[in-house]
């Protein structure tokens, strides 16, 4: 089995020189774990970002599987991708940013067609975390958001933590507190190629989710506040599917979507559950996610624009990769018979995510 575990050998990996010095962006760095395998996760505090994670395919070669840039004006430049990224305080969107908590009134910040998305115009993404420890497997990252930041009431204490095992698993755990009664939904937004990072098209991955239904969207990607059965439409992936086989079908939530942008209802509520899998033919990488969320959000990177260039030098272009969001609904705060995502000042809100890659 080939094995590029000597970094001389390894050229490609991220610098943290092209992290680190940028005027206004001092506290900025790059952080890198690693395992006896080989396997490597690369981290930057700016948006908590996972910027690499090389693994090993069928040939024992590493291929770094996650779309992003080489440096930290990369991201500055593509922000509003979210590439890597931890997303809060609320991740996907609230319709025209109006909640309701205790029975007062807020309005969030809006930037996406006059609903909130994504945290606002300033989120978690957007802001230098502060590192509390790391090693060669941990990595843990805190961040303060103040009182009515974005709009969100309460002063939230955020920590994430990234953690490496020796069995090629990568682990994000979340965990915050607030002052006040708030809102919270974090997750990361990362964008995978199981063939690698700049590799054209998602043709060769095939992919199974752990749900029976989902929750139809409007026509500006806001729920209706329904949830329905998957059975019979091209976005059931109960069965492993090739991602590709469907994505053009005359269905009204793809067109609307352009493809797959949908929160799927997992199998096994808030329980820690294998939540998706998804296989690459062409390298055998297996890469299975596990949550405790009650949904995720399929997406099938619908409209990334041929304009911006990976750290491989290659272009990315749209449905080049595939987002598998582990999180609470979209627009959870306006619909009571979705899943509370409300945080108290005596609660603390918990969450772990993993990804674990193997190959088969």
């Amino acid at each position: 089995m080939t094995k590029y575990f000597n970094r001389a050998e390894f050229p490609k990996i991220c610098s943290r020189a092209d992290f680190n010095g940028l005027a206004g962006y001092e506290g900025v760095d790059l952080y890198t774990l690693e395992n006896k395998n080989g396997v490597i996760a690369q981290i930057t505090n700016y948006g908590a970002r996972l910027v690499s994670l090389w693994v090993p395919d069928k040939l024992g070669i590493l291929r770094d599987i996650v779309l992003g840039f080489p440096s930290l004006n990369d991201y500055l430049r593509t922000a509003d991708k979210y590439h890597g990224a931890t997303i809060g305080r609320y991740a996907n969107r609230i319709s025209g940013g109006k909640i309701k908590i205790d029975g007062k009134k807020y309005v969030l910040a809006c930037n996406s067609g006059g609903n909130h998305l994504h945290g606002g115009k300033t989120g978690f993404e957007s802001v230098i975390w502060s590192v509390a420890s790391v090693n060669k497997s941990i990595l843990k990252m805190f961040y303060m958001s103040k009182h009515m930041e974005e709009g969100y009431p309460g002063n939230l204490m955020v920590e994430i933590l990234y953690r490496l095992s020796e069995e090629n698993e990568l682990f994000i755990e979340y965990k915050a507190t607030t002052d006040e009664t708030t809102i919270i939904n974090l997750t990361n937004h990362s964008y995978f190629n199981l063939a690698g990072e700049g590799e054209k098209g998602i043709n060769g991955h095939i992919l199974q989710i752990n749900a029976d239904t989902f929750t139809p969207i409007s026509e500006n990607s806001i729920p209706l506040g329904t949830i329905l059965p998957l059975d019979d439409t091209p976005l059931d992936f109960r069965q492993s599917t090739a991602i590709t086989d469907r994505i053009n079908d005359s269905y009204e939530q793809l067109i609307l979507a352009n493809g797959y942008d949908h929160n799927y209802v997992l199998n096994g509520g808030t329980s820690m559950k294998l939540a998706a899998s998804v296989y690459e033919k062409n390298t055998g990488v297996l890469m299975e996610v596990s949550t405790d969320q009650p949904g995720m959000q399929f997406y099938s990177t619908n409209f990334l624009s041929n304009q911006d260039i990976g750290k491989s030098g290659k272009r990315y272009t749209a449905r080049s990769a595939i987002c598998l969001e582990t999180q609470h609904y979209p627009n959870s705060p306006n619909q009571p018979n979705f899943p509370s995502v409300l945080l108290e000042p005596s609660k603390e809100f918990h969450s772990t995510t993993s990804y674990a890659f193997r190959i088969i």
